[in-house]
């Protein structure tokens, strides 16, 4: 019959390992630091954890409200000779617009400020820096009855 020994772990008493942690700490564990060894000859610093900026100062003390809405958009409408012509064979209203003023933006204030339905804007900026927007309405509703209404013609 053969015998199985069991394989026991001596584990040293607590006392022991406090004793050689103590002396680790006092005088370090000499073991041999490996060294990194560098592929690339230029060195590229490693990405780091980069924390937001807090302030302890408010950049801006009062925040102001945004006045920038469709009365700002739409300063005016065109009533030159060439502004009412094309409201006659285009079926397009002219407005001078904000500069600052887009496409989409236009569009909303024009729907919200006279009621229309809008097809398409056109816009240009004209020599002397004002920015001259064409708004072209869909073929059922008619732009004279509209321009009257706003008080062009």
């Amino acid at each position: 019959s053969i015998k199985y020994k069991t394989m026991v772990k001596k584990v040293a008493k607590p006392s022991t390992q406090a004793k050689k942690a103590a002396t680790a700490v006092k005088k370090g564990s000499h073991v041999q630091r490996k060294h990194k060894v560098w592929h690339k000859t230029t060195f590229r610093r490693p990405t780091t954890l980069a924390k937001k900026r807090t302030g302890k100062v408010l950049r801006k003390a009062v925040v102001h409200p945004n006045t920038f809405d469709k009365y700002a958009i739409v300063k005016h409408p065109m009533t030159t000779e060439s502004a009412i012509k094309s409201i006659e064979d285009n079926n397009t209203l002219v407005f001078i617009v904000d500069r600052r003023a887009r496409k989409t933006q236009i569009r909303k204030a024009c729907e919200e400020l006279y009621k229309i339905k809008v097809k398409r804007v056109n816009t240009l900026i004209r020599p002397d820096g004002k920015k001259k927007a064409y708004v072209i309405l869909p073929s059922d509703l008619d732009a004279l009855d509209i321009a009257s209404k706003i008080g062009i013609m």
